[in-house]
């Protein structure tokens, strides 16, 4: 599954091509709370479809109501004399939610109020340079003239909030965010199917044939290549994380030496708190690791849920992946590796997945 924003980029370019009005909308500024963040996106088609969402629905209906032929009468005529089509020139602002009545009436939280900025009509060759810049690879600043609507895209070394300081809307936009996952046991299909409709682009490695043999994740890489490798030509990069799930040291240790010397930003492997212990001691006294260089390493891994079963355990670990991503600090007493973590007895298998949150 694509990032959310390429797919509004994709759409509304695909709309542009075949000759279709339509409006790019961009939530620029939200006062209290809000359904969605600034920066959020979505397009709208002059045939009323929607691909995106800057709230929970309330506004696009209304934007569709407003800008759209799919709400005038049947031969074209207008309703209750407004005529629904997408205008031409400048963008627009809208606030939605300034009352609370607009508030309750557009189902935004009480006291939150967003603002919108509405672009007619985007140009298609910018729109198709947008597109294929993020399909390969390339982080994209595109900057738009408040006053004529006038685009320009330039390339971007980090991601950065959105700027609009009322003369020009900067909005950066990033290819997928993606996941490298070690092994292909049945913990690894649960994440990656968690990772696809998160937005992940996925990829899973596993050299031991007994696994990939009865893979069966649609819309996964799967590549039998030693882990190593594959992490080493993986590009890693900021909007890139590593996982390694396989229990056994061959297959995960070097994969995450190369993954820790990466800008991914999310690095870790399955194992109960022993299992890391002992993985750190290895990494520290084979590879001349220090506790300083293993400080990214994440491990054990996920948030506390008391989690158990392969499922529970992907959503406890999606979940610490996508705290890490959009920068939300974690609470020690949520991390698996706390006083909370349910602690393996003293005998027993040490490498069980159903032995403990994020074993």
């Amino acid at each position: 599954m694509e990032n959310l924003d390429v797919t509004v980029l994709r759409t509304l370019l695909d709309w542009r091509r075949r000759g279709r009005r339509a409006l790019l909308a961009t939530v620029v500024r939200t006062w209290g709370s809000s359904p969605r963040p600034v920066g959020s996106t979505m397009a709208l088609c002059e045939d009323g479809a929607v691909v995106g969402s800057v709230s929970g629905g309330c506004i696009e209906d209304d934007l569709i109501y407003r800008y759209s032929r799919a709400h005038t009468a049947p031969g074209g005529a207008a309703v209750a004399g407004v005529t629904h089509d997408i205008p031409q020139g400048p963008p627009q602002r809208v606030k939605y939610g300034v009352s609370a009545d607009e508030a309750h009436r557009f189902g935004l939280p009480c006291g939150g109020t967003l603002e919108l900025v509405l672009e007619f009509d985007p140009d298609t060759t910018l729109l198709a340079t947008l597109v294929d810049e993020l399909a390969r690879g390339h982080l994209v600043e595109r900057a738009t003239d408040l006053a004529t609507g006038q685009v320009t895209l330039h390339a971007a070394l980090a991601p950065a909030p959105l700027l609009d300081d009322g003369q020009t809307l900067r909005n950066t936009f990033g290819p997928e965010y993606r996941m490298l996952l070690i092994g292909a046991g049945q913990l690894t299909e649960y994440l990656a199917t968690m990772a696809l409709f998160s937005g992940f682009a996925v990829t899973v490695c596993d050299p031991r044939e007994e696994y990939r043999g009865g893979w069966n994740v649609p819309g996964v890489t799967l590549t039998s290549d030693m882990p190593d490798d594959v992490v080493r030509g993986f590009g890693l990069d900021r909007r890139s994380c590593v996982i390694a799930l396989t229990h056994d040291p061959k297959l995960d240790d070097l994969a995450l030496l190369e993954a820790l010397g990466s800008d991914a930003f999310y690095v870790g492997a399955i194992g109960s708190r022993r299992n890391n212990e002992a993985r750190r001691a290895r990494l520290i006294e084979h590879f001349g690791q220090t506790e300083a260089s293993l400080e990214p390493l994440r491990g054990p891994i996920g948030i506390y849920i008391g989690s158990k079963t392969p499922p529970e355990i992907a959503v406890s670990v999606m979940a610490e992946v996508l705290a890490v991503k959009n920068g939300v600090p974690l609470p020690r007493d949520m991390q698996v590796g706390s006083a909370k973590d349910a602690i393996e007895p003293a005998s027993g298998p040490v490498c069980s997945t159903l032995q403990q949150p994020g074993a």
